[in-house]
């Protein structure tokens, strides 16, 4: 069987493809996308069995590029966003991914595409109110409660140049202080506006209005310049795509 997968984040794509590789060998990755025009192209050229669509790309969405996709092609999307669920259904999705997307649940999406089974009406808008309740979320974290000696500070997020990873803390870096969060890295991520804050390295996350510059050297590596800290911002390979445009 063959599958593609679209996602404009390179790093998650390669992820995907890479976990799929180990749970379902038999199955040939033929293409990898990272735009909604590329995917919608690759659907009707390729023709693939399977197609793994991020439903928000650059170009066009993951929905519209699967009006691309022929009538027996199965279609799972991948997505951090609810607010498309009903629509992915309305286009016979055979699954809807949540990211990040664990092990156990890729594998049970593998073993529903194996037996080449589709939810019925009933279960699909059961999975449907599964879905939805799983991914509301509250509103993005404004302010933060940091413990200082005997006092608790409280910060606004948007004083925050960047967040760095202390172990089992967050080191909170502002413009003329680093203080100690007791939140994981991890945890503060899914807290925070992912429009205000990227993650640019595994233990990183950078406030975007304090981006001035991305500066590419010789190797490829990328480094930021921020408005109000002196040091420079390492950002991997896997987040380096981020800055193309820069």
């Amino acid at each position: 069987m063959k599958a593609i997968i679209a996602d404009d984040e390179l790093h998650l794509a390669d992820d995907l493809q890479r976990r799929l590789g180990k749970l379902w060998p038999e199955l040939q990755i033929v293409a990898v996308l990272h735009d909604g025009v590329a995917a919608a192209k690759a659907l009707g050229e390729i023709k693939p069995d399977i197609a793994f669509l991020d439903i928000r790309m650059p170009g066009q969405s993951g929905l519209d590029a699967a009006r691309s996709a022929t009538a027996d092609c199965r279609l799972v999307f991948v997505t951090a966003f609810d607010d498309h669920a009903v629509q992915a259904f309305e286009q016979a999705a055979v699954d809807y991914l949540l990211k990040p997307v664990s092990e156990e649940r890729l594998q049970r999406c593998v073993e529903r595409l194996q037996q080449r089974s589709m939810f019925a009406p009933d279960a699909m808008l059961a999975r449907l109110q599964q879905l939805l309740a799983e991914q509301s979320k509250p509103e993005p974290l404004h302010w933060l409660r940091i413990q200082v000696g005997q006092n608790v500070r409280m910060l606004a997020v948007d004083e925050v140049c960047y967040f760095q990873s202390a172990d089992k803390y967050t080191t909170v870096l502002t413009r003329d202080a680093e203080l100690l969060l007791r939140t994981p890295l991890k945890d503060l991520l899914v807290q925070l506006d992912p429009d205000q804050f990227w993650q640019v390295h595994r233990g990183t996350l950078v406030n975007v209005k304090q981006i001035v510059s991305a500066h590419h050297d010789l190797l490829g590596k990328v480094s930021l310049t921020l408005r109000d800290r002196p040091e420079k911002i390492a950002v991997s390979r896997s987040y380096a795509h981020l800055f193309r445009q820069m």
